[in-house]
């Protein structure tokens, strides 16, 4: 059962993965919880040049960047736990890169949707973590840690990622849950859990 998180910055997704692993591991189910981009060694180092801010990439390579990280995640964390029976959550996946580099800086959503669909598997839900381009700020610069690349961008950037993500949303009804990520941790993971239970059964 391949599940991933969606979502812009401040949205609460990281902690919210976190959240699920724990439900998921605390049910007695095998889980594992990894990230996009990053989840494997090579992708992990692929992640650092994306997000560190020391190259202002073209739309089109940092969208292959994406894909290559993709790729190794894939063939060295997410595939083999899955042939293992886990529960694999996801901290971000293709949808990111269609909101991020397609309708977030202009990168050909075309080839973005086209090497989407050439990946081996499509999450089984996605949850797509909803708040206030306000509060997601807000909450990025409560952060003890530097910003990265992507936080920084501008308001702009931030807008059109939101607008893409919520019509990727409207265009898969079946495989997309909007949840609120607005108020108290465990209020939002409630919200999250009953969504999610209630789309897939068997995971509670």
């Amino acid at each position: 059962m391949f599940i991933t998180l969606e979502g812009g910055e401040g949205v609460g997704k990281s902690t919210q993965a976190r959240l699920l692993a724990d439900r998921i591991a605390a049910s007695g189910k095998p889980v594992l919880r990894t990230r996009e981009p990053g989840g494997a060694p090579g992708a992990e180092v692929l992640r650092a040049l994306l997000l560190g801010g020391s190259v202002d990439w073209a739309a089109a390579a940092e969208t292959h960047l994406h894909f290559a990280s993709r790729a190794e995640h894939l063939a060295r964390t997410i595939l083999p736990a899955l042939a293992a029976r886990m529960v694999v959550v996801c901290d971000r996946f293709a949808d990111s890169t269609m909101a991020y580099q397609g309708y977030g800086l202009g990168a050909d959503r075309a080839l973005i949707a086209g090497l989407t669909r050439l990946l081996p598997i499509v999450p089984v839900a996605t949850v797509l973590l909803e708040v206030p381009q306000a509060t997601g700020a807000a909450r990025i610069a409560a952060r003890p840690q530097r910003p990265d690349r992507y936080e920084t961008l501008d308001p702009g950037f931030h807008a059109r990622v939101a607008a893409g993500f919520a019509e990727m949303a409207r265009a898969e009804p079946g495989r997309f849950l909007v949840v609120s990520g607005e108020g108290e941790i465990a209020e939002v993971h409630d919200r999250l859990w009953a969504a999610l239970t209630a789309r897939l059964p068997a995971l509670a």
